[in-house]
């Protein structure tokens, strides 16, 4: 293999691995965006801890907290910095993530990195015993 041959070969390697790159990148970021439309059953087993104030639960993405003044919040569920799944502090109205300790606001906001972008906000609806979530 002469010189030619092997700086061709070593610049389409590192396209493709750059391509592919970019590919799981931005797929996340579609996966983040994605829009939202589901319910959940408050009387369910599987959401108990939305029957009081500073529970919650994660279903489809999506982490959804009934709030200190029973209010519904919900924003998406990964970290934005590297992906960990977070959690609601319902005594500091706040997300944390607990593998590098981001914090997010109740909103979805950055309040203190690793993150620098915020999380997606959900809408939510309360018809009866059934909370609807979406976009």
């Amino acid at each position: 293999m002469d010189r030619k041959e092997f700086l061709a070969l070593t610049g389409m390697s590192l396209g493709a691995f750059m391509l592919a790159t970019c590919g799981i990148g931005c797929k996340k970021d579609d996966e983040e965006s994605a829009s939202k439309n589901f319910t959940l059953d408050l009387n369910a087993a599987a959401n108990a801890a939305l029957k009081n104030n500073g529970g919650s639960v994660v279903n489809d993405g999506v982490i959804v907290a009934r709030t200190n003044t029973g209010n519904f919040i919900a924003v998406a569920s990964a970290c934005t910095h590297q992906g960990t799944t977070i959690n609601y502090e319902a005594a500091n109205n706040r997300f944390r993530c607990p593998n590098h300790g981001a914090v997010f606001n109740e909103s979805g906001g950055v309040v203190s990195g690793p993150a620098s972008r915020a999380l997606t906000q959900y809408k939510t609806e309360l018809n009866g015993s059934t909370l609807r979530v979406f976009s």
